[in-house]
C-alpha cells in the first residue's frame, strides 16, 4: 500500500513537472554545451581560423525536451518509474558510424555498421528515427554508402548484402538494385542532374554506373596502381562535373569527369601529415575545397580546388577535434562538414568560416 501511495505520487510529480502532456523535443548539436567548445577552431591561434567546431551527433541525447529543465526533469523521473534507466546501454546511440548525408529535407543520415542500421537524425520534427530494415523480412547487416535517390528516395549500400537499398522518406523499404552486379559495395553518389548513381564496389575494384531505374550502364576503372585504375575504392563524392573517389589501397584521391575519364589524382604515400595511407571518405564543400578522411593517422585533410594540400585537423583521441579511426565525410550547403568518427561513437560537425 505504502509502495502504490510512492509510486502514485512520483507519477503525479512526473504529470506536474510535464506540464501533464506530451513532451515535445528539440534537436541540438552541443546538447551539454562546454564553455570551452566555443573558442575551438582550426588553425589554433596565431593562425587566421579557418573552421570551428559547431557540435556533434551521438543519438538520443541530441534531443532535449523543448520547455528545458522542467521537461527534462519529468521525463528522467517517467524513464526511472517505468524501469528504463540504467548504466546506457538501454539509450539510442551511435556505435560504429560509417558515412550519412544531409538531405535536402534537413535530415541528417547516418550509417552504423555496428547497430546494423541508419538512424535519422530530424531537427525539423525533433526526433530520432532508428531504420533496420532493407526488405521485407530481411535487415541491414553492413550499412555503409548513403545517398539522396529519385523522387526524395534513401539509398543505402550494404557491404555484405550486395546491394543498394531504396527506402521512401520514413525508412520503407521500397526495392534495390545492383543483385549478381555489386561484390561488395561500399560509397554512393547521385548526380541529379543526369540521373545516374555511383557505385563503389570495392571487391570488384571499380566503380559502376546505374541509371535511377537501377539498370547498370557504365562501369569506370579496373584494379591496377596506374591512373584512373582502382585499388579497394571505398568512398565517392560527386562535386559539379567531377567524381571524386578514394583509391584506399593505392593511397590516393582519384577525380574523375562523369564519363569515366580520369583528371588528376591528389596524395601520396607517406608518413608526413597531408600523405595518404588508408583513405576514406571524401567530400566536397560549397567553396570547392575538398576533404578527405585519412583513417590511419587519424585526420582530415583539406585541400584546395586543385589537389593543394592546406591543412589537417585530428590526430588520434577523443577530445574534440581528435579522431578514432575515423570513416565517411559529408558536406551541406551551409559549409558544415560532418565526419563520422567511427571508434568515438559520434560524427563531428565544423564550420568552414572563411577563405583558405
Amino acid at each position: 500500500m505504502i509502495r502504490r501511495i510512492f509510486t502514485l505520487s512520483l507519477l503525479g510529480l512526473v504529470l506536474l513537472l510535464s506540464g501533464c502532456g506530451e513532451t515535445r523535443y528539440v534537436m541540438r548539436l552541443d546538447p551539454e554545451p562546454a564553455k570551452e567548445h566555443a573558442s575551438l577552431v582550426w588553425p589554433a591561434a596565431p593562425e587566421i581560423p579557418r573552421f570551428r567546431y559547431v557540435g556533434q551527433l551521438t543519438g538520443e541525447q541530441n534531443f532535449v525536451p523543448e520547455d528545458g529543465e522542467k521537461q527534462a526533469i519529468g521525463s528522467r523521473i517517467l524513464r526511472w518509474l517505468v524501469g528504463l534507466t540504467g548504466n546506457g546501454e538501454d539509450r539510442t546511440v551511435l556505435k560504429r558510424p560509417q558515412s550519412g548525408m544531409t538531405g535536402s529535407d534537413g535530415r541528417v543520415y547516418v550509417s552504423d555498421i555496428a547497430v546494423h542500421a541508419v538512424f535519422v537524425f530530424d531537427r525539423m520534427a525533433g526526433k530520432l528515427s532508428v531504420w533496420t530494415q532493407s526488405e521485407e523480412y530481411r535487415n541491414f547487416v553492413t550499412p555503409i554508402g548513403v545517398a539522396e535517390g529519385p523522387g526524395g528516395q534513401v539509398l543505402v549500400a550494404d557491404a555484405e548484402l550486395g546491394r543498394v537499398y531504396r527506402l521512401d522518406r520514413d525508412g520503407k523499404p521500397i526495392g534495390s538494385f545492383g543483385k549478381d552486379i555489386l561484390v561488395r559495395p561500399t560509397g554512393l553518389a547521385r548526380d541529379a542532374q543526369r540521373h545516374r548513381i555511383y557505385v563503389a564496389d570495392t571487391h570488384a575494384h571499380d566503380i559502376k554506373v546505374f541509371d535511377d531505374d537501377g539498370m547498370l550502364v557504365d562501369t569506370i576503372g579496373h584494379r591496377g596502381e596506374d591512373q584512373g585504375e582502382l585499388n579497394f575504392p571505398t568512398h565517392l563524392a560527386i562535386a559539379g562535373d567531377k567524381l571524386y573517389v578514394t583509391d584506399s589501397m593505392n593511397a590516393r584521391l582519384q577525380i574523375f569527369d562523369l564519363q569515366g575519364r580520369v583528371i588528376r589524382s591528389i596524395g601520396r604515400r607517406g608518413l608526413y601529415i597531408g600523405n595518404m595511407t588508408r583513405p576514406k571518405g571524401v567530400t566536397v564543400d560549397p567553396s570547392g575545397n575538398i576533404y578527405v578522411v585519412e583513417s590511419f593517422y587519424d585526420n582530415l585533410l583539406v585541400f584546395n580546388s586543385e589537389g593543394k594540400f592546406l591543412m589537417p585537423i585530428g590526430g588520434t583521441g577523443k577530445d574534440i577535434g581528435q579522431f578514432y579511426l575515423p570513416s565517411g565525410v559529408w558536406s551541406d550547403q551551409q559549409g558544415r562538414i560532418y565526419v563520422a568518427d567511427m571508434f568515438n561513437g559520434r560524427i563531428v560537425i565544423f564550420q568552414f568560416i572563411g577563405a583558405m
